[in-house]
């Protein structure tokens, strides 16, 4: 069938600027490429797809347009819930979209409230401990080295090698770099030293998909309805002198030179209980028709893995997003990607 889509987007050339702001703070925001690239994807699955800024104006211009429904990848501007902020407005206006609800978007942004989800199903993610003051006591649980990065980011920013810190006074160094740079809580792990890899899905659960892990835990009750794709792993060895973790710098400014080794190489049980955790994180946080679950594998405990955090609006840039090149290593092109998760929310909408 043909629909009338909008595709919700915020173009980094369209960002408000605001005095003071940091030099990557706008590094979440799509390029003109990108969306481009989206609009184009969506028409080739035989649809009718226009570009709207997701900023104050939608309200007027969605109810122009009228969409049948909407691709959402707008990460907004403002506010500890940006993400959820242009869903809220269409769920107000009862115009069907793509990816997350409301809540799921503004827990994931909160990297802190997202890990006491895990934690409370017992899914395994490092200790951590959240700073709003520098003067902050740190617990006793808490155990070096540890690895400090702002709450309510993404795309690695406020991330470098200093986030890694081995002692109090390197700690409480870099949760005033936090606390000052971004004006948020700092959040405090335990640095999990290993490889990092990151696993995306499309799809949506079959029943049962209540936000709690089924008492049966067979893989297959807890993953049906999701297509894995390979997971991940970006090679920083030729970059440990600039970054030893996969920084903001590398991702944004590096992101053409990495080398993505997709599929990880990883042994073929170690995906398996990767995809469980994926799925599992998937469906304790609400998420629907696309994620990103981004791990650490233990280095010191057999490749034990460690959730680092979900990200329900991953990067669809062709070529260089983590989810588009784990498309393209299980055969998926880009424009088959973007319909893949256009067609899960419509059959979720049960519009086809």
């Amino acid at each position: 069938m043909k629909f009338r889509v909008a595709l919700l987007a915020n173009l980094k050339k369209n960002a408000p600027s605001v005095d003071g702001m940091n030099k990557d703070h706008w590094d979440d925001l799509d390029s003109e490429t990108t969306v481009e690239a989206l609009v184009e994807a969506i028409r080739s699955g035989g649809h009718v797809c226009e570009f709207l800024e997701g900023d104050a104006n939608l309200i007027d211009t969605v109810r122009q347009l009228k969409p049948d429904i909407c691709f959402n990848i707008c990460e907004g501007h403002f506010g500890d819930a940006r993400e959820a902020q242009i869903p809220a407005l269409l769920e107000m206006l009862r115009i069907p979209y793509t990816g997350s609800k409301v809540l799921t978007l503004a827990l994931a942004l909160d990297k802190p409230m997202t890990k006491r989800v895990l934690t409370y199903h017992d899914l395994p993610t490092p200790p951590f401990q959240v700073f709003e003051r520098e003067d902050d006591h740190l617990s006793d649980e808490m155990s070096f080295p540890m690895f400090v990065k702002p709450s309510r980011e993404g795309t690695g920013m406020g991330v470098s090698k200093r986030s890694i810190v081995n002692t109090e006074a390197e700690l409480f160094e870099q949760i005033a770099y936090v606390l000052r740079t971004y004006r948020q809580p700092a959040l405090v792990e335990k640095y999990i030293e290993g490889r990092e890899v990151t696993v995306g899905v499309v799809g949506n659960l079959i029943r049962p998909a209540a936000r709690r892990l089924p008492e049966d835990d067979a893989a297959l009750h807890v993953q049906a309805g999701l297509r894995f794709m390979p997971p991940l792993e970006v090679d920083l060895q030729p970059f440990t002198e600039l970054d030893t973790v996969y920084s903001n710098r590398l991702k944004v400014d590096l992101a053409a030179e990495l080398n993505y080794m997709s599929p990880a190489p990883i042994e073929p049980a170690l995906v398996e209980d990767l995809n469980w955790l994926t799925a599992a994180v998937f469906r304790v946080s609400g998420a629907l028709d696309v994620a990103r679950v981004d791990f650490r594998l233990d280095i010191h405990d057999n490749l034990k893995p460690y959730i680092l955090e979900i990200n329900p609006i991953p990067g669809l840039a062709p070529k260089i997003s983590d989810l588009v090149i784990e498309a393209e290593a299980a055969g998926i092109s880009h424009a088959e990607l973007v319909n893949m998760i256009l067609d899960a929310a419509l059959r979720r909408y049960e519009m086809i």
